[in-house]
């Protein structure tokens, strides 16, 4: 509920008062006082703040720090067919996320050098309903490239060890990785890896058909181990840091927290349809599941929670990964020409809440992994907290709210999620960027995001 301002001079462009409210210190009370788009004050919830605007929140609802997902494909320029920034962002508002990090493939440029991170951030300049940074990349033949990047604000560098799925994005072999992480530490940047060993795919069965556990067995959790192995071994040797990404291989968590112990610097995500989905209830011909490295076993999704239970695991973010309908080749079902990858921006927060509770895990563990966590691996420093100094992004959310996932009313650019059907808890009631209402009732859906640059925000 939204109450007039009183005949006071305010104090704050907007206060929110709200029983629960995820702080750095836990769920709290409290009031929320905002000013020229950052946090101003949290004080009691019954405390004397005035605002040109009160935002009263019910009591089911929950006032959480904006979600940061920092794994997001956006494909534009180039494949905006696949998805775009104006759809990406509303999506991404839609569901709680105040900013994202757009990957650096998919795109026509690929973001390999500055000139065509100039090209992307010219696209997406006044189309974002949120704050958007970007990733760099590091490929075949662009490692020179490497420090322009940097300079011109990237938030680090991706690098694959195996084929992309598009050639524009060739992949790093060991040298060459090895190079780049010496390049990454002179920077004090991050080396963000898709980490899948190219020869262990290549001698295992390929994937062909309708059969799921048949794709399962042409990406081998083998071959996530192996690739594992090998970065946490380079970044031991060069002193780089270091970032898995898409945690799907449950296997390597005790090697990542022994490097870890021996001062690797070394962070890891999962993502939510991981934590979500399990591979002896994918139906044959469900393409929409697909991913890569792909969904596994339930033992092993139960031991990627224990991984984020005692800390290993430092984030979930989406791998959001759209493609148009036709290159899910629904039609005919066939794992091994279809795109691999989940459309779930918008689910997210929803997705992972309702498999957390479960689990008897609190709304200020979710908010330490989707929020706080990217924005701390990814070096956003003013977002992610729900603290004074910090940017006004924030979250309504009504955890003991439930639906049912429409794909057709997604924001999504294509209507293909592997969430359609599925019951999810927790609603987002609304969102805000630095003070301003972006997604719900009232809200102003004029894009209004930034783009941001490493050290700026």
């Amino acid at each position: 509920m939204v109450e007039p301002a009183n005949s006071s001079a305010p104090e704050f462009d907007v206060v929110f008062r709200a029983r629960r409210l995820i702080g750095p210190s836990g769920e709290v009370s409290g009031s929320v006082g905002v000013r020229e788009g950052r946090i101003a004050a949290v004080e009691a919830l019954d405390a004397p703040m005035r605002g040109a605007r009160t935002v009263e929140l019910a009591e089911d609802e929950v006032l959480l720090p904006g979600m940061v997902d920092s794994h997001v494909h956006v494909n534009d320029p180039g494949r905006s067919e696949w998805e775009g920034f104006p759809t990406a962002t509303r999506a991404a508002a839609e569901g709680g996320i105040t900013t994202i990090v757009d990957m650096p493939l998919n795109c026509l440029p690929p973001t390999i050098d500055s000139e065509s991170l100039e090209v992307k951030r010219k696209v997406a300049e006044n189309n974002v309903h949120v704050d958007v940074g970007f990733w760099g990349g590091a490929v075949h033949g662009n490692l020179d490239e490497l420090r322009g990047l940097h300079e011109s604000g990237v938030y680090g560098f991706k690098c694959f060890l195996l084929h992309s799925g598009v050639d524009e994005f060739p992949p790093l072999d060991s040298a060459e990785l090895e190079r780049a992480l010496r390049i990454v530490a002179e920077l004090d940047a991050t080396m963000i890896v898709h980490a899948e060993d190219s020869e262990a795919i290549e001698h295992a069965p390929s994937a062909h058909g309708e059969n799921y556990r048949d794709f399962l067995a042409s990406r081998p959790r083998g071959a996530e181990n192996m690739a594992i192995a090998q970065v946490l071994e380079l970044a031991r040797r060069t002193g780089a840091r270091v970032h898995i990404l898409h945690l799907s291989s449950s296997d390597a968590l005790p090697m990542i927290a022994s490097a870890r112990a021996d001062g690797v610097r070394v962070t890891v995500e999962t993502c939510p349809h991981y934590l979500s989905f399990v591979s002896e209830e994918i139906p044959d011909g469900a393409t929409q599941f697909k991913c890569c490295p792909p969904v596994r076993e339930a033992a092993n999704r139960e031991l990627l929670w224990r991984g984020l239970a005692d800390g290993t695991i430092d984030c979930v973010v989406s791998d959001h990964s759209p493609c148009t309908p036709e290159l899910k080749r629904l039609d005919i079902g066939d794992f091994g020409v279809a795109w691999g990858g989940v459309s779930s921006l918008q689910l997210g927060l929803s997705a992972v809440w309702s498999q957390a509770r479960l689990r008897g895990f609190e709304l200020s563990d979710v908010v330490s992994w989707m929020s706080s966590g990217p924005a701390r691996v990814s070096g956003l420093r003013d977002k992610g907290a729900l603290a004074v100094g910090s940017d006004a992004d924030l979250c309504v959310f009504a955890p003991d709210d439930a639906y049912v996932v429409d794909a057709d009313k997604l924001h999504h650019r294509n209507a293909v999620s592997a969430y359609h059907g599925r019951a999810l808890a927790g609603t987002v009631r609304s969102t805000w960027l630095r003070g301003r209402q972006i997604a719900g009732p009232e809200a102003d859906t004029t894009p209004a995001g930034e783009l941001l640059n490493r050290g700026e925000a």
